[in-house]
């Protein structure tokens, strides 16, 4: 017999006749020698409606009485379940948050899961019943004891912090769409299913729009290695199952508040080839890396800088032996990019002196805090960043060879750990060099001209950002550097959520003098298209082949940015669902069937 967490999303419970359904799904599950707890949404848009009936009462509402009005909508799922279970002879118990004993911060609309107290639940299970639990709440862990909310996705969150305080066999999360699919079918009616995917793939995803699973999910089911499906509730597909390595043990408490960084990694055979003012059209970055990719040159990181004028800056990392077959790649490709021949365009610049120290961890996702520790703790070591890239679970920076040690024992001391080696889900010789494409319209750029380049200057940036709860996604520091006033300087460029990037461009302006960098630009009208694969490491082409479709779809890359599973682009907002539609189909990634999303 099994124990299984199964959570119903808001479409899943929309009215009485999916309940109905949803609890004849449950019966069946029983009825096959399980014992089940379900985790449901609030029916349909009605979270929605009370987030409106607030706004007409105020413009600004209490975030205290916003939790304890939010957390009703569950109130009356669970109720309606638990009813419909029992009409057919299935004995079932609701339960809030509170009685459940999901135990949270005291921070109202957004807190995150200290513990759960299982004992009243397993009592429960015991006595054979199914016991339905409203997601997104739980109760604070002071003597209040306030009703607390978990924020948008939050079902998905208590469900799977359920399954691992109970030790359940797995975690099936309904929704309605049959799986996870290789991109939105809303955009690609012909997304293609996956039959699996790793926890970092999905982490990479999921915070990139994917939308299918709320990355704190995803990020407990990588902690406590729970075993997780993500099924149509319409359907007997067998879904998508999300792996994880496996895991040492780790304690239930704080569970949500576990080290944000569990690894910090290095690689002191890391140099660094630059290419200063590539003219800023559609192909250049394809050209360059497709004969990269001919000439068997694997590639590392890759950064874009954001343009000035009509050029930008391209560079890329390698490893030290390949360097000098890099290099004369580089150099052969470099005329062919130039507009004008024997023009101070596309200068090749070769540093071998470097290496590459990282911080990794499913717990980085929105906490703005983590990168600006990293850059801080490098500053205090007197450690200067030459470049950065960051994905959603890693923050790597290319330094001075000499500074790596420095650098290694000041970021383990910082983040109270060990340093160890990357722990990505290891692919198997199946696994697609791609496994899906995501887009994110919800973002937009700023870029901090004439940054003095020196220690601490990032750290200060990111700091200040974090002080005031913004989340940085991509960071960009631009190759080329330009003295000014006997400083040596250089531009930086990083994307926000767009609701955040008013009040982020206000405080960098504030500033701006007393740290003594030059404008802060803004652009709202960007999109960030990003192909994920664990499959892809050590597969030289894959890049190219990106940039190669945008490049034939006349779709311009305005900055790059990598890790070792993702590759991430920024374009123009006009043509984000293009640039999506035309990597989906150059990565072969279709299916034949077409999916069509339930209203």
């Amino acid at each position: 017999m099994a124990l299984i967490v199964q959570k119903y999303g808001g479409t899943s419970v929309g009215s009485v006749e999916r309940i109905q359904a949803v609890a004849q799904r449950v019966y069946k599950t029983v009825q096959a020698g399980n014992s089940v707890v379900v985790v449901v949404s609030a029916m349909g848009k009605t979270t929605d409606g009370l987030v409106k009936l607030a706004n007409e009462i105020s413009q600004s509402p209490n975030r205290r009485e916003m939790d304890m009005l939010l957390s009703t909508g569950e109130q009356v799922t669970i109720a309606l379940l638990s009813m419909a279970l029992q009409e057919i002879g299935q004995p079932a118990i609701s339960m809030t948050g509170a009685q459940v004993g999901i135990v949270t911060e005291a921070e109202h609309t957004r807190a995150r899961i200290l513990h759960i107290e299982t004992e009243r639940l397993m009592g429960q299970i015991n006595l054979g019943k199914v016991v339905v639990v409203a997601g997104f709440q739980g109760i604070s862990n002071t003597t209040a004891m306030e009703i607390t909310t978990l924020g948008r996705g939050g079902s998905d969150t208590s469900a799977v912090a359920l399954a691992a305080a109970l030790g359940a066999n797995f975690c099936e999360i309904y929704t309605d769409v049959p799986g996870i699919l290789t991109t939105d079918p809303r955009l690609v009616p012909e997304a293609q299913l996956m039959t699996e995917i790793t926890c970092d793939e999905m982490l990479e995803l999921a915070s990139l729009g994917a939308k299918v699973l709320h990355p704190r999910a995803v990020e407990i089911a990588k902690n406590y290695g729970v075993p997780l499906v993500v099924r149509s509730s319409w359907t007997d597909q067998p879904g998508t199952w999300v792996t994880s390595p496996k895991v040492q043990e780790r304690a239930l408490v704080n569970l949500e508040l576990a080290r944000p960084v569990d690894g910090v990694e290095f690689d002191i055979n890391q140099a660094k080839v630059s290419l200063l003012r590539v003219p800023d059209k559609p192909g250049v970055a394809a050209r360059l890396f497709n004969e990269i990719s001919r000439q068997q040159v694997d590639v590392d990181l890759i950064i874009q800088s954001i343009h000035e004028g009509n050029s930008n800056d391209i560079a890329f990392t390698v490893n030290t032996p390949i360097l000098k077959r890099a290099e004369a790649v580089a150099a052969a490709i470099a005329p062919a990019l130039r507009n004008q021949p024997n023009s101070d365009e596309a200068e090749v610049l070769v540093e071998n002196n470097t290496a590459k120290v990282s911080i990794s961890g499913a717990g980085m996702i929105g906490r703005p805090g983590v990168a600006a520790k990293m850059f801080v703790t490098l500053a205090e070591a007197g450690v200067n960043i030459q470049m950065i890239s960051t994905s959603e679970v890693k923050v790597s920076c290319l330094v001075d060879a000499g500074d790596c040690d420095r650098a290694i024992a000041a970021l383990c001391n910082a983040f109270e750990i060990t340093a160890s080696p990357a722990v990505l889900s290891s692919p198997t010789p199946e696994s697609p060099a791609v496994r899906g494409v995501a887009l994110d319209m919800n973002q937009a750029r700023l870029a901090i001209r004439q940054v003095p380049d020196q220690p601490g200057m990032a750290a200060k940036l990111f700091g200040l950002l974090a002080e005031y709860n913004i989340s940085v996604d991509m960071i960009i520091q631009s190759q080329r550097c330009r003295v000014i006033d006997g400083v040596a300087r250089r531009d930086i460029a990083f994307t926000v959520a767009r609701m955040d990037a008013e009040n982020a461009q206000k405080k960098l302006t504030q500033v701006a003098d007393q740290l003594g960098w030059g404008e802060v630009v803004l652009d709202n009208a960007i999109a960030k298209v990003s192909i994920v694969g664990s499959g892809m490491v050590g597969q030289p082409g894959i890049a190219g082949k990106m940039f190669t479709a945008l490049a034939e779809n006349k779709i311009n890359i305005q900055m790059i940015a990598t890790s070792e599973i993702k590759i991430s682009c920024v374009v123009g907002q006009d043509e984000g669902v293009k640039a999506l539609q035309v990597i989906h189909t150059a990565f072969g990634l279709a299916g034949s069937e077409k999916f069509v999303v339930p209203a």
